[in-house]
């Protein structure tokens, strides 16, 4: 018999498990039967955006983006308020953080917030949908559960991607993401939170789709359910590590359980 791996389990996030009557069938059974279980109980999902829903800077380097950041600071003379390995680091929001932790809340940090939100908008029309979330969201939308974006990322850049793949009426008006206020982000559960009041949800009936264990740390914080989508096994070794129990290596499964339940 053929069934597929819900987790990257180091076959890779497509890989077919082929396996006879007696062979593997228990614990992939019993690794369906958990899915199952953590979608059956979500009335309402929070989905990170650059991740479980697309590849924001697949198209758009990340590292270019970093290096933008850090060439308008050094243009500011401000070159000496990162270290030699914040100056190279290849993600932009690395950058953020650091002078965020130097010069907190100030107009600094609004500013290089601002450009990275532009570089966002710019990077969205060719970010890469993640597969299977497309018609996940759609799904899951269709059957009266309610959805929300809770991301690190711009408000403004997820609402823009959703908008142009015809998804924003799964999400709208519920997009929750990063402000200038950055002691706010995830792993704090800020945006979760504030997310789930807008949909009235209860933590209970919760569930959190990440990619980061940020994401998870942040769903623990907000007392919810956590699934974790890792799209590589270094990916799934930094959310089981943090301590994610569900974590499944592409949305297919999931989509075939929430079918499976519809």
């Amino acid at each position: 018999m053929v069934r597929r791996a819900l987790g990257n389990h180091h076959h890779g996030p497509d890989t077919l498990l082929v396996t006879t009557d007696t062979q593997q069938t228990g614990p992939v059974t019993a690794e369906t039967e958990n899915l199952y279980a953590v979608i059956e109980q979500a009335r309402f999902v929070l989905f990170d955006f650059d991740g479980p829903i697309c590849r924001l800077f697949a198209g758009h380097s990340a590292e270019d983006v970093a290096k933008d950041l850090v060439r308008w600071l050094e243009q500011q003379g401000l070159r000496e308020l990162l270290t030699e390995e914040e100056r190279v680091h290849p993600d932009p929001m690395a950058v953020l953080y650091a002078v965020n932790r130097r010069h907190p809340h100030s107009d600094l940090v609004v500013e290089l917030e601002d450009r990275l939100t532009q570089q966002e908008l710019k990077a969205a029309p060719s970010a890469w949908p993640t597969e299977f979330a497309d018609p996940l969201i759609r799904t899951w939308s269709a059957i009266g559960v309610r959805l929300a974006v809770a991301t690190n990322n711009s408000p403004r850049t997820a609402a823009s991607y959703l908008e142009g793949r015809g998804l924003a009426d799964c999400f709208v008006p519920n997009i929750y993401g990063r402000t200038h206020d950055l002691d706010q982000l995830k792993p704090h559960p800020h945006c979760l939170n504030r997310a789930m009041n807008a949909l009235g949800a209860a933590p209970r009936s919760t569930l959190m789709i990440g990619d980061a264990p940020s994401d998870h740390q942040a769903a623990e914080r907000a007392g919810v359910q956590f699934l974790g989508y890792a799209r590589n096994s270094h990916k799934e070794k930094l959310l089981r590590d943090a301590g994610a129990e569900h974590v499944v290596g592409s949305l297919e499964p999931v989509l075939q359980a929430l079918r499976g339940q519809a």
